[in-house]
């Protein structure tokens, strides 16, 4: 359809394209409680299995149907986006629920509810439901794409649950795993580094590699992207914040398996007047090349980088036990910059310092909103955004993964850091942190 479409409630529409983006928004107002998307693939309005059901906690089905690619914040408004793509929906598949779930608070509280459908093609709106009646409702059904006589079609739903998200997820058959709630722990100080041994001398390289660690013969396999549903899902997760910068990750679940780290970025538009603010914006949305970066100290002292600078990606099987997934250069337009690190070995860690640096396309992260994701493979998301830049910064340290006694600790750090001339980022992230290494020029 060539024109966007506001639908009432009850009412549906044929949805003519391959794969849709369903984005859950809300107007970004202090105080409002987070808006969380998700979706359930239902077979005669049940779920199979518990892998049925894709949120935050398990962002994509096995079938590679439904993904959650996460939160964008901009100004005005929150989304939270699923993609959806018919070609991989099973066969036994004939529903897709997409639901909406508040977190801390009401939906009362929530202003500018809607769910919106595009062509994840050409981005052209086919269909848009604004849900205006909430009231103590704590979860939504918000609408349903479901298939009917071989195509596809989106119904508006409306329908409210005062129960949470729990209890929309149990109604449809899904096993809910909820732990015992525990105060958030305390802000962890930083631990202290191993004493700094001397820079050993070794042959001039072109790529920052310090660190004698065994390199894989070849790239590690990926991390699977869907997580097994053999245990009840958790619908827990941690948001840090200036207030609440730290958490455990074994009082989260996470004590197993990949720790998957996601950054995720958008330019902000500001095109009000012309000039120079104009024509940096357009600069980083066409040519914003950020870059997921770890430096890494294991419990024998051994330190060294993780970047696609100089290839240096290291594997999950064998140290570093830090994996960066690739090179991405569009943030907003996919699924952004991913690292997973193997928690199976956590031991061998002693700390893990994720950053990000600019490789090109802009001069500073000013214009820039960024959203760090954590995702264990067994236990609950974490998640933090980067506040506004407002220093001429390339780099940015994310988050330091200590080992507190066998547990990995996740601080925020969200600083913004500035070189001095002359001086790399990667110099620069070393120095603020005192890790103590040797650099050399390199390139991609």
């Amino acid at each position: 359809m060539g024109a966007s479409m506001t639908m009432h409630k009850g009412t549906n529409v044929a949805v003519p394209a391959g794969a849709v983006r369903v984005e859950v928004g809300r107007h970004a107002a202090p105080g409002a409680p987070d808006v969380d998307a998700s979706a359930l693939l239902l077979v005669a309005g049940k779920v199979r299995s518990d892998a049925d059901f894709v949120f935050y906690n398990q962002p994509a089905h096995a079938s590679g149907a439904v993904r959650h690619e996460g939160k964008r914040t901009a100004p005005d408004r929150v989304t939270d986006t699923l993609v959806v793509d018919f070609g991989t929906v099973e066969p036994a598949i004939d529903r897709i629920v997409v639901a909406a779930s508040a977190d801390g608070g009401t939906f009362g509280r929530v202003s500018g509810l809607y769910v919106r459908v595009t062509d994840a093609a050409s981005g052209a709106e086919l269909a848009r439901f604004d849900s205006t009646d909430a009231t103590v409702e704590t979860a939504f059904i918000l609408g349903e794409l479901y298939l009917r006589q071989g195509a596809w079609k989106f119904r508006a739903v409306g329908q409210g649950y005062s129960t949470g998200l729990e209890g929309l997820a149990t109604d449809f058959g899904i096993s809910v795993d909820e732990p015992q709630q525990t105060p958030p722990a305390p802000p962890m100080p930083q631990a202290p580094a191993a004493p700094v041994t001397p820079p050993q001398p070794r042959p001039a390289a072109q790529a920052p590699a310090p660190v004698a660690a065994p390199a894989p013969a070849a790239p590690a396999p990926a991390t699977p992207v869907a997580p097994t549903a053999a245990a009840p899902v958790r619908l827990t997760k941690v948001t840090l914040t200036k207030s609440a910068p730290s958490v455990s990750l074994a009082k989260q679940g996470g004590t197993s398996g990949a720790l998957r780290v996601n950054l995720n970025w958008e330019v902000r538009k500001q095109f009000k007047g012309w000039g120079a603010k104009l024509g940096r914006a357009v600069a980083m949305h066409a040519d914003l090349d950020l870059d997921l970066c770890a430096l890494y100290e294991l419990a024998d002292g051994r330190k060294g980088v993780v970047q696609s600078l100089g290839n240096a990606f290291g594997s999950l099987t064998r140290p570093p036990f830090i994996h960066l997934d690739g090179d991405d250069r569009t943030g907003a337009l996919s699924t952004g910059e991913n690292m997973s690190i193997n928690l199976d070995h956590k031991d061998l860690l002693r700390r893990v310092l994720i950053f990000v640096t600019i490789y090109e396309g802009a001069r500073s992260f000013a214009d820039l909103h960024a959203t760090v994701t954590l995702q264990p493979q067994n236990g609950a998301a974490i998640d933090f955004s980067l506040d506004e830049c407002t220093v001429p910064s390339t780099v940015c340290a994310l988050a330091l993964i200590t080992n507190n006694g066998g547990d990995l600790t996740v601080q925020r750090e969200a600083r913004y850091l500035v070189p001095d001339r002359g001086v790399s980022p990667q110099r620069t992230i070393d120095a603020a942190y005192g890790w103590g290494m040797n650099w050399t020029p390199g390139r991609k």
